[in-house]
């Protein structure tokens, strides 16, 4: 069993950056793949980023609204994962979760509770 905490949200104002971090229990080598989702108001939550490792390689997919300002990153080491924001945006607002994924699964095994991501105009 792996449990993930998010840190690092709260109000920033258009334009400008924030860190995300995802700590892990446990050992995040057993999750090949991670990912950050996001949930705005009144939206379904879905996938922004993912980093998934392949040998000693880490592959990483964004969705579209956040290609080029956003970066997903992990430290198998520390058992971190990470999502450098930038160039903000109101619509970035959201709650945003990390999730993690075994080999042999095709759906996210666990998830954060989210950490809310409040973006100023």
């Amino acid at each position: 069993q792996v449990h993930l905490v998010e840190s690092g949200g709260g109000l920033v104002q258009s334009g400008g950056s924030l860190r995300l971090s995802c700590a892990a229990s446990g050992t995040i080598q057993s999750l090949p793949t991670m990912a950050w989702y996001r949930q705005a108001p009144g939206k379904q939550r879905g996938s922004i980023a993912t980093i998934t490792t392949v040998g000693s390689r880490n592959y990483v997919n964004y969705a579209d609204p956040v290609k080029g300002r956003f970066t997903i990153s992990r430290d198998n080491a520390k058992n971190m994962v990470y999502l450098e924001m930038n160039s903000l945006k109101p619509e970035d607002t959201a709650v945003y979760y990390c999730a993690g994924r075994r080999r042999d699964s095709s759906a996210m095994d666990y998830w954060g509770k989210g950490t809310l991501v409040t973006v100023s105009s």
